[in-house]
């Protein structure tokens, strides 16, 4: 059995009820921590318009408080990267976005040395605009208007990934209604999208986000086993029991 989970480009959306501050606050946890180098980390913010100059504006003060520097100091909010090739395709990417996107915010003080990549922001157009995984503290911002949801869903349904997907509302039915019609593995409901608690919750995804059965949930071990018969027809014995019990002896 393979049981394979590989990433993927995922989606928070918040709609105009979501609370502003828990939604920041779960943002720079699920975009930034762990440098961003999470299969489960933030990619693509979804904001619809009425509330996303005012979400944009606390995530651009959040951010500039976060400190990187080695991950062993209590003081130290993002430690750098896994190696000099993530820290070189990362800041490639940065120089395609600062081309192409809207700079929002990013981290000013960042390490001379070593493998830091500072956590940026940025607002794109369309979702089309990350056909793969960009797997560090980079965060792209969309804004929506609610009469554009269903393009929103079929954008997320259509971009090839499906790994998790985060819902900030205070509308049950609207959270429903999302979950219900995105073909995601996992769906997060105010709160962050990193985190699923091994053999808890069940973790992994669909398309280029996965391949089999879901990973770490409490059926996990059995799902990895391959399964042996035996038949044996016992009338063949004719009624003998010493034949059961001579193998045995």
């Amino acid at each position: 059995p393979l049981i394979a989970e590989t990433g993927g480009v995922n989606v928070m959306l918040a709609d105009s009820s979501a609370l502003p501050e828990q939604l920041v606050d779960d943002v720079i946890h699920s975009a930034f921590n762990s440098a961003g180098q999470r299969c489960s980390a933030l990619r693509v913010l979804y904001l619809q318009d009425e509330i996303a100059d005012k979400v944009i504006k606390m995530l651009t003060g959040a951010m500039q408080t976060l400190q990187l520097g080695k991950p062993e100091l209590a003081s130290t909010d993002i430690g750098p990267v896994i190696d000099a090739d993530a820290k070189s395709t990362l800041l490639a990417h940065l120089t395609k976005m600062h081309k192409s996107a809207r700079l929002l915010a990013a981290v000013d003080s960042v390490p001379a040395t070593g493998d830091f990549v500072a956590p940026h922001a940025f607002e794109i157009n369309s979702l089309a605009e990350l056909p793969e995984e960009v797997f560090g503290p980079v965060l792209h911002i969309i804004r929506y208007q609610s009469d554009q949801l269903q393009s929103v869903i079929s954008d997320i349904n259509e971009n090839g990934y499906g790994l998790p997907l985060c819902i900030h509302s205070r509308i049950n039915n609207f959270a429903s209604y999302i979950f219900n019609n995105t073909t995601v593995g996992n769906t997060y409901i105010n709160r962050n999208i990193v985190g699923a608690v091994v053999g808890v919750n069940p973790f992994g995804g669909n398309g280029l986000s996965g391949t089999g059965p879901k990973a770490g949930g409490p059926h996990y071990l059995t799902q990895l086993g391959i399964e042996r018969t035996r038949t044996t027809n016992e009338v063949a014995t004719g009624g003998n029991i010493e034949l059961f019990t001579s193998a045995s002896e």
